[in-house]
């Protein structure tokens, strides 16, 4: 039989690591194994060069999104002649949904014996739980992290497997001595990592309350240690956005070291998103911040979103707020400094907090199995369906 034929596509950078993630395990399952692709950073870290330049995607929100829909319309036209040109087996479309939808159904209508797999799906749980259908009449398997997620494709006849938390699944314990030593922070002194996104919108709206609460802090306690990590692919952003942060802070970039800062924290500020499953993992307590624009955000409470809460950890939690979160019109940072002061200026109310995130957390994990892993085996199945 010849090898299984693979194509990976990955718009964002949660989706570009877990692609990269999946890539290794399918490897290792099956070395002989062509496999191609569309992403970013992590994907050519592991010798997958994209032909199509994804980076326009890294919007947020149904307004900015709808900005942008001529490059995701454009984007998705590339995407699909170069997956074609390819002739996969298998398409692997990560996370993204409208881009991913948009690539499915202009594969599907070009070339419907290739197998399509979308890896993390909508989430139909908390909002639009109509997706279900559209996505089961696109794909032919759906590789989703919840339990909870299934029963939304079961009435649709999707084939439906679920892979669990792939930050869960990556636990890796980082080491914040390491992380102390490396940097020159003492192990006695209070140090405060700050999370301000990964897209150039959460740059824009998040960041500005989080680098301002940080400063209140900085004033409240000159001895304190402050740390931001944007992510890799917003840092240049980031830096220019806000040049005088580093007179006070250190900026660091260097993603290698990001679990290592995340174990040596005391208490994390941070932009929404997998970030804080990653955090919770670290035992990290953290205040979560999150700002869209006004038009996504009055459609989401209107008519869109189903739930209370938007971190996942509280979602979770019966949407009970585990995570202190501080939202649109809530999101001012002389709030976010004076819970992050009692917080600091007092173990107890930090031990708290750790206790109630690893509670969480439990309620977060699926299985022994990896994510990758899991995903890895599906996708080789798939590929061998269609050549059987």
């Amino acid at each position: 039989m010849s090898k299984p034929r693979i194509y990976m596509v990955a718009a964002e950078a949660s989706g570009d690591l877990l692609a990269k993630e999946v890539v290794q395990k399918i490897r290792l399952d099956s070395p002989e194994a062509h496999i191609s692709g569309i992403g970013g950073r992590e994907l050519k870290s592991v010798g997958i060069d994209s032909p199509v330049d994804v980076s326009p995607l890294s919007i947020l929100g149904f307004f900015e999104g709808i900005k942008a829909y001529g490059d995701v319309v454009r984007l998705a036209d590339e995407a699909a002649v170069e997956i074609i040109k390819d002739t996969p087996d298998v398409v692997v479309l990560v996370d993204s949904w409208g881009f991913m939808l948009r690539v499915a159904q202009r594969v599907r209508a070009q070339a419907p014996d290739i197998r399509l797999v979308k890896l993390v799906g909508p989430q139909v749980w908390a909002t639009r739980s109509g997706r279900a259908k559209t996505l089961a009449s696109t794909v032919d398997h759906l590789l989703c992290i919840h339990d909870l997620e299934v029963p939304f494709y079961e009435p649709f006849g999707l084939k439906t497997t679920v892979i669990g938390n792939p930050a869960i699944s990556r636990h890796v314990k980082g080491n914040g001595q390491r992380f102390r030593e490396a940097n020159g922070i003492p192990g006695d002194r209070q140090l405060v990592l700050v999370l301000p996104g990964s897209r150039p919108s959460e740059i824009k709206r998040v960041a500005p309350a989080l680098v301002n609460a940080a400063q209140q802090l900085k004033r409240d306690n000159p001895e304190l240690s402050l740390v931001f990590m944007p992510a890799e692919n917003v840092s240049k952003y980031f830096k220019s956005s806000y040049s005088d942060v580093g007179d006070w802070a250190l900026i660091s970039d260097d993603a290698e070291s990001r679990y290592d800062a995340m174990a040596a924290a005391d208490l994390a500020l941070a932009c929404s998103g997998t970030v804080t499953t990653e955090l919770a993992m670290q035992d990290t307590p953290m205040i979560v911040a999150y700002r869209t624009g006004w038009i996504t955000w009055a459609l989401a409470r209107g008519l869109l979103y189903k739930k209370t809460h938007i971190s996942l950890l509280n979602i979770v939690s019966d949407d009970q707020e585990i995570i202190p979160e501080f939202v649109q019109t809530r999101q001012k940072p002389e709030l976010i400094a004076s819970l992050a002061q009692q917080w600091l200026r007092d173990p107890k109310l930090l031990a708290s907090q750790l206790a109630r995130q690893r509670v969480a957390l439990e309620k977060m994990k699926e299985g022994e199995r990896d994510a990758s892993e899991i995903a890895a085996s599906v996708i080789l199945e798939e590929a061998h369906l269609r050549r059987s």
